[in-house]
């Protein structure tokens, strides 16, 4: 197993609506999506955010996109009309969370650089 930064193996989109943010996180294959749905826990993820994130996060999977959508709820200090993190919107979310280390097995990532 190697401690890899997410950005390195996913893309990200995200955006806001009212105090909500949604963050959806893209694998390059199936077997790098499975590893996200160990890795990228609710969980890991309001903790990843614990300065940001005041309620719930709520994961989604959508297999079919090799995705996991992530509802963070009372991200935004109120909303973005309301909200002194101007630079801090839902957009930015996608980036941040692409900063978070997972564990994945070697010969996934050796796999993965040969395509």
């Amino acid at each position: 197993m190697r401690k890899v930064q997410l950005s390195e193996l996913s893309q990200a989109r995200s955006g806001d609506k009212g105090n909500s943010v949604n963050v959806a996180l893209f694998a390059p294959n199936e077997e790098i999506y499975n590893v996200f749905k160990r890795e990228v826990t609710a969980e890991k993820v309001k903790e990843h955010f614990a300065e940001f994130v005041e309620g719930d996060v709520i994961r989604y999977e959508a297999p079919n996109l090799l995705a996991l959508n992530f509802l963070c709820k009372e991200a935004l200090n109120g909303g973005g009309s309301s909200s002194l993190r101007v630079d801090g919107l839902g957009k930015t979310f996608s980036s941040n969370l692409q900063r978070m280390y997972i564990e994945v097995e070697e010969e996934l990532l050796e796999d993965l650089a040969k395509n």
